[in-house]
């Protein structure tokens, strides 16, 4: 964990933020005796937001088959 003043994290915040996110370490600023954490979430996968989906289960050759005739609206 990186501990710095807050004139310090004035002086440097943009380096200080990308170096929390490359790295994974947390930013702890000191003002007045009292100490503030900035900690980076890890990051998501972007398969864990895919919605589920309906499937078709069975035989896809049978899908090649079907009469959509009574479907077709031209």
């Amino acid at each position: 964990m990186v501990v710095i003043s807050s004139t310090k994290l004035r002086e440097n915040i943009y380096q200080l933020f990308d170096n929390a996110l490359e790295t994974g370490e947390a930013i702890e600023i000191r003002r007045k005796g009292r100490s503030l954490r900035i900690v980076p979430e890890p990051p998501v996968s972007r398969l864990a937001a895919l919605r589920p989906r309906s499937t078709i289960k069975g035989d896809p050759e049978s899908l090649v088959h079907i009469d959509w005739s009574g479907e077709w609206n031209p």
